[in-house]
């Protein structure tokens, strides 16, 4: 049955995150209701029936993108994956990747927790939003994260500004207080917006802020926008 909504199935090195430069195929679902107002993916919302893929034609692609299953780790990403009407495929996708011998990576939006298949994946990143995405994030999911799946996720912060770097510093500091074992790395990934300049200056400063708190957080950028600039899709 042909029910997956895919917008592409690529080869490329991670771009951000503490997984930086390591190979991989993505698997970008089609479809997300967040809404982040800094969206570089803005194509990947809709929910595009016309998109759709079966489960084999997924792995298939999945399979030749990693050269023939050489490369055999995969992130799954959108949209947003953990959408209700993404989970079900994406749990069949991760059941049968893992059947295959994949190490699997979600990026999560920070919007829900699905046990069901984070108790099954290698790699959560999971997004605490701030305040330039115009999304919320309950700190308790990020809590829960923390609790539950420690040892192998990431939270990641997009900071724009000095009230990104703020909203970011204020959540860790909850988690810090509410949380016994914290020792999942805290990522803040700087801006680099459709259309813009390389940003040094915004650079920089996350940089410096960091340093002025203790330096709770890990600052890296997007490599993949750097190389290619921030307008190009799948790289």
């Amino acid at each position: 049955m042909k029910d997956f909504l895919i917008n592409s199935i690529y080869r490329a090195s991670e771009g951000e995150g503490v997984n930086i430069g390591t190979s991989q195929v993505f698997v970008r679902f089609q479809g997300c209701a967040v809404g982040c107002l800094n969206c570089d993916s803005m194509d990947t919302w809709d929910f595009d029936p016309s998109t759709v893929m079966s489960l084999n034609e997924v792995m298939a692609a999945v399979e030749y993108q990693g050269r023939m299953g050489s490369i055999k780790r995969v992130s799954i990403t959108g949209g947003d994956p953990l959408h209700p009407k993404h989970t079900p495929r994406v749990l069949e996708l991760a059941k049968e990747l893992k059947a295959k011998g994949y190490w699997i990576n979600i990026e999560a939006a920070g919007t829900r927790v699905v046990d069901e298949l984070f108790d099954l994946i290698d790699f959560i990143s999971f997004d605490f939003k701030t305040p330039s995405t115009g999304v919320a994030t309950n700190p308790q999911l990020i809590r829960r994260v923390l609790e539950q799946y420690g040892n192998r996720s990431q939270i990641k912060s997009v900071i724009e500004n000095k009230a990104d770097f703020s909203a970011a510093l204020m959540a860790h500091q909850w988690v810090l207080e509410n949380t016994d074992i914290f020792l999942t790395p805290w990522v803040l990934t700087p801006a680099y917006n459709l259309n813009e300049e390389f940003p040094q200056q915004r650079f920089q400063d996350i940089i410096k802020w960091n340093e002025e708190s203790g330096a709770p957080f890990r600052v890296i950028g997007q490599q993949h926008k750097w190389i290619f600039g921030p307008d190009k899709k799948q790289v």
